[in-house]
């Protein structure tokens, strides 16, 4: 196929696409720790979200915060994972890389828990007071 010339779309390609992420979520979770504990931080924003019973807004402001610090994860992994092969001894610019897509999932993360404070603290304290 030349460069020029587009694929045609295939539901068989589409749904090798999505096995391809499967394995990606599945390595994920079985090999990083991090990702292990977003995960139980999503559970609880989920469980936390029924029982106060969160508007629909929020659910979307909920949902977003998990799916970007997920992803975020995931890319800091393939990034990690990438620079690990390629330069499997020390390097201070893989080193360099690596901090900087560390600290991109810290800003997701934190960025998600001011979000979801500003969620539920207000409806805690409404329970409370």
């Amino acid at each position: 196929m030349d460069k020029g010339e587009k694929k045609r779309f295939s539901i068989k390609a589409r749904a090798r696409s999505f096995s391809y992420a499967g394995k990606g979520i599945a390595t994920l979770l079985r090999e990083e720790h991090n990702a292990r504990i977003h995960l139980v931080a999503a559970v609880v924003a989920v469980a936390a979200g029924i029982l106060l019973e969160i508007s629909a807004a929020e659910w979307a402001v909920v949902a977003l915060c998990i799916g970007g610090v997920t992803a975020a994860e995931a890319i800091n992994s393939a990034i990690e994972a990438l620079c690990d092969r390629v330069s499997p001894g020390f390097d201070p610019m893989i080193g360099k890389t690596k901090d900087l897509a560390a600290a991109g999932v810290l800003l997701t993360a934190a960025g998600a828990a001011a979000a979801g404070l500003l969620i539920f603290i207000p409806k805690i304290a409404g329970l409370l007071g």
